[in-house]
Formats: C-alpha cells, structure tokens, sequence
C-alpha cells in the first residue's frame, strides 16, 4: 500500500488532473473525484501510460452530493485512516455577465459549487487530515472586483474566505491550510473567461503543479 494519500476535488481537467498526475508520479495513491467519468478514465490512461509508481482511485461524484461525498470520506477512513492532502480545485466559472444581469441558474450552480460545497466538505475533511497530520490547498484566482467577473468572484472569494479562516484556526493543531495564487494557464475555465487570448504565453498546468507542489 502506498504512504501517501491524496484526495483531488475536480481532479478531471486543467490544474486538478496536473496535479493528480504530478501526484502520482511522485509515488502518491490519488482519490480523484469529478463528476465526468470518461475525463477521469482520460487521466487514470495518462498515469498508467507514463508508467508512474503511484496510482489512482477514480470516483465519479458531485461534490455537491452531500451523501456520496461522506460515503467516499468513510471509504477512505476505512481504508487507510485518514488523507495527508487535499486540494480542491473543483469551480463552477458562470459567464461573464453583468452583476445586474447575473442569471439566476448560474448564480445558484456557482453558491453551490464554489461556496457551499466548500463549506460542506471541511468538516468532513478535517478530521481525515488530523489523523495523517495533512495538508489542504485552495486557490486564490477569484479577480476581485473585475467587470463582470461578479459570480465568480463572490463566490470564489467566499471560498477562499472559508479556508483563511479554517486556516487561522487550525495553526496549531493542523491541519495545515494553504491558499496560494495559481499562474494563469490555458485551461477551459480561463478560455471561458478571456476568449481570444494568446494561450502560448500561458503556464501549462503540469508546470504549475509542480511549483505548487514544491511550494507545500
């Protein structure tokens, strides 16, 4: 059984399956969970391919799924005690818009999402992390205060919120909670944010999980 254990929320696409990959290529066993089954059968393929010492469990979820996501925490427990990293890069990047006509839909899909999941699932996750003294990464990329960025910078900045404050908690007894700032890369949500850009001057996400992961 392998010594490490991750667990990557929205691991299917752009920086969360770089980081899964990353991962395990670095030897860890990865819980990657995303609702797109054939994105994640795309990246266990990847792994596989690149002959990496570390592995992958796939669980296709919604993080949204309150019931699925504390049965998937109690498989963990039950398997190998407890996680020592969680990243969370799961997000829900609504259409630009402006803030007076932000579409309703939208509006929910990203409170659930990027706040009320993230809300929902530290508690669940603490407790996992204490056990192998782990760490959590969140990230810091909600453009606060740009034009027409407005659902996804409330609910990001909601987000990271949440985890400053569960990190001012937990600095003495763990877990560790970092929040960093990714680079910007040619990843879907970013294309859905500046449509048009010349994404070659961009990070490639494999690059930025490296550094991240160096950084932690």
């Amino acid at each position: 059984m392998l010594d490490k254990i991750a667990l990557i929320t929205g691991a299917s696409r752009g920086l969360g399956a770089a980081m899964a990959e990353e991962l395990a290529l670095q030897g860890w066993h990865v819980v990657a969970v995303a609702r797109t089954t054939g994105a994640l059968e795309e990246l266990d393929d990847r792994v596989k391919a690149a002959k990496s010492p570390g592995a992958l469990t796939l669980a296709p979820m919604d993080i949204t799924n309150d019931d699925a996501m504390r049965h998937l925490c109690r498989s963990i427990f039950d398997r190998w005690g407890g996680l020592h990293l969680w990243v969370h890069t799961a997000v829900h990047a609504a259409p630009l818009a402006p803030t007076g006509h932000i579409d309703a839909k939208d509006w929910d899909k990203s409170v659930n999402i990027n706040l009320r999941a993230t809300g929902t699932l530290i508690p669940m996750m603490e407790p996992l992390l204490r056990a192998n003294s782990g760490a959590a990464l969140f990230l810091d990329d909600a453009n606060t205060g740009a034009k027409f960025f407005g659902a996804y910078s409330a609910t990001k900045s909601g987000q990271t919120t949440l985890a400053r404050t569960w990190a001012t908690e937990t600095a003495k007894t763990g877990p560790k909670v970092h929040i960093m700032t990714p680079a910007p890369m040619p990843t879907a949500t970013r294309a859905r944010f500046y449509p048009g850009e010349d994404r070659s001057t961009l990070t490639a996400p494999r690059d930025e999980a490296k550094r991240l992961l160096a950084a932690l």
